[in-house]
């Protein structure tokens, strides 16, 4: 029983791209297809996740006095 594999096409490669991978590929003595892979195997798991999003700022109405200002700043320096 035969197992079929997906595939994955790559189209509109740009030249240099597919020129570097062409020489790495001959390098590693790998066709690029299999040098493709494996270049993607190694980027997809050596992946860390992505940070999470950002905090949403505050959107309510704060009066930022002098005076507040001030107290904030003893206050962080007591």
């Amino acid at each position: 029983m035969r197992c079929i594999m997906p595939g994955l096409l790559i189209k509109d490669m740009p030249a240099d791209v597919h020129q570097k991978l062409k020489t790495r590929a001959a390098q590693n003595r790998r066709s690029m297809t299999k040098e493709a892979l494996y270049l993607l195997e190694k980027a997809l798991l050596e992946e860390t996740p992505a940070p999470p999003d950002p905090p949403i700022p505050f959107q309510g109405k704060f009066l930022l006095s002098d005076e507040w200002i001030d107290q904030a700043k003893r206050e962080g320096r007591a």
